[in-house]
């Protein structure tokens, strides 16, 4: 039997090797209808989408194709999101809530014709999805969530009963949801999207965006892209012109994966809000016989908020919920994702402002990538292509603006206000990098200035500035990953300063150490 390799990565990007597409060669000029900024899954269904309809399509990646947000996902596609209907029904009224159901829906039907007809095996498995609590605490609130879930169109009825090895109070429960190996199903699009003439080139993070007609992306070598259209799909826009900084929140979520006998199998896809949000799945498992992999989600938290060992910890909390409730479980694989919330809870996707008809976003998608991210795709070709745009496009227009988004707005604002400010008036989080352990980092002052100081498994001690390129706000260290984060957008930096996620498309600068002197002083 086919081994796999045990450590703390994604089990969807070690499950699914895919040969690398080349980056953009150095100053170079491609012309094409559309560039696409991101090889996530809202950008490649978008390019997907375009090439069916004839367009030619170039598709940009900074790292590599569905291995950014979507290769660490959970891996469920699904249009139960947890306690969303009856706020979307309070922001939006009952016709958006309907709007936002179908549109899930549709997005859910869409993935599994796609890959019967591109004849994808990405695992795809029919399942039911709960959202369910185990105390009577939230029971009004999830019968509550029934109702508004059943007006809104879905197949959902509030149930006692469950697949869970353990009791659960009440759920809410819809037929019918898929779950499936994301990572496979885009490199499928990714293969097809290629041999209708496609374009995929990876290892090119875009740094400007000039929306003139023709519109020009540029990127860090220097090549340029022109195109009618532009897409950016970068997960977190890279590009501001929108002030979307301003009505998205990252959150960051851990994952633990572990092998159970197939028996315990609780056949379903599972979703709490208690403890800090606990989500469980299955997906099928060929390396050991008999086994289903258990996907255990839970612990969100803000990028750069944990504190030292905080990260480490939330696993531990983690496991420890698994292993309470699935005491057959044997821990194999562990690895985190991020996503963003909009303030109401609807993700953007359309125009990127009002100013522009040829550059387009799709963002915000609260933790239900999969399902928006397909819904992204097939909304957004529409909007280049010229065809009848869906009864949902308003709903999800970047441009609007409900008043009930204002509070959730200003609550954002005074968050990134106190992360902005309050990281430069509180002290350096150690006062020498001698206190650093291996493996290690913390915020050093250094010569008057604080750095991000990292110390090496062999010691060795890196200090790069502690400044988010972005906008500016201080970094922090998350132990578990072994990188800095910045606590107001998200972005997220390697121990050498290089980008892992945006916002921020340029490295954290490097800080002269000479010294144990110049580094204490």
């Amino acid at each position: 039997m086919t081994t796999l390799r045990i450590g703390y990565e994604s089990y969807w990007m070690l499950s699914a090797a895919a040969g690398p597409c080349p980056p953009l060669a150095p100053d170079s000029v491609t012309e094409v209808d559309t560039v696409v900024v991101g090889g996530g899954i809202a950008g490649l269904s978008t390019a997907w989408e375009l090439v069916r309809a004839g367009k030619h399509v170039a598709v940009l990646e900074a790292d590599r194709i569905a291995a950014g947000v979507t290769g660490h996902t959970s891996g469920k596609l699904s249009a139960l999101h947890g306690f969303v209907y009856a706020r979307i029904r309070d922001t939006h009224g009952a016709e958006g809530a309907r709007l936002y159901a179908r549109s899930q829906q549709d997005a859910v039907e869409h993935a599994a014709r796609v890959a019967a007809e591109l004849g994808v095996d990405c695992e795809l498995e029919r399942r039911p999805a709960y959202t369910f609590v185990e105390s009577a605490d939230h029971a009004d609130e999830m019968r509550d969530e029934a109702d508004a879930a059943r007006e809104a169109g879905l197949d959902a009825s509030y149930v006692t009963g469950t697949g869970l090895p353990f009791a659960a109070h009440g759920a809410v429960r819809v037929p019918g949801q898929i779950q499936f190996h994301p990572r496979k199903y885009l490199l499928g699009l990714a293969a097809d999207l290629r041999g209708r003439g496609g374009l995929i080139h990876e290892r090119t993070r875009v740094v400007g965006l000039d929306q003139g007609e023709p519109c020009r992306v540029t990127a860090e070598n220097g090549a340029v892209v022109v195109a009618r259209d532009v897409v950016v799909a970068t997960h977190y826009p890279v590009f501001d012109r929108a002030l979307m900084f301003s009505r998205l929140s990252p959150r960051r979520e851990l994952v633990i994966a572990a092998t159970v006998p197939e028996a315990s199998d609780p056949g379903g896809m599972y979703l709490t809000p208690e403890r800090n949000t606990r989500s469980v799945h299955t997906a099928p498992y060929p390396f050991r016989e008999g086994q289903r992999l258990l996907v255990v989600t839970g612990e969100k938290f803000v990028p750069g908020t944990a504190g030292i060992g905080s990260v480490n910890a939330r696993y531990e909390r983690l496991a420890a919920w698994m292993y309470e409730r699935f005491p057959d479980a044997g821990l194999v694989h562990r690895w985190a994702t991020q996503d963003n919330d909009t303030t109401d809870l609807v993700p953007y996707i359309g125009r990127f402002h009002p100013a522009t008809h040829h550059t387009y976003v799709a963002a915000g998608f609260g933790g239900w990538g999969m399902s928006s991210g397909i819904l992204s795709g097939r909304l957004l070709a529409a909007h280049i292509t010229g065809a009848a745009l869906p009864a949902w496009a308003e709903l999800y227009d970047p441009v609007r603006l409900h008043p009930r988004e204002t509070t959730a707005w200003l609550r954002r604002q005074s968050t990134v206000a106190r992360h902005f400010v309050g990281g430069r008036l509180t002290p350096s989080y150690v006062d020498s990098p001698d206190e650093i352990q291996p493996g290690a980092g913390a915020i050093v002052r250094i010569r008057g200035r604080r750095c991000a100081v990292h110390r090496t498994a062999e010691g060795e001690v890196r200090a790069l500035s502690a400044r988010c390129t972005h906008l500016g706000c201080l970094v922090r260290f998350n132990d578990a990953e072994g990188a800095w984060e910045c606590p107001c957008h998200g972005s997220r930096f390697d121990v050498d300063g290089s980008v892992l996620q945006g916002p921020a498309t340029r490295p954290l600068e490097p800080r002269e150490v000479e010294s144990h002197d110049d580094l204490s002083g």
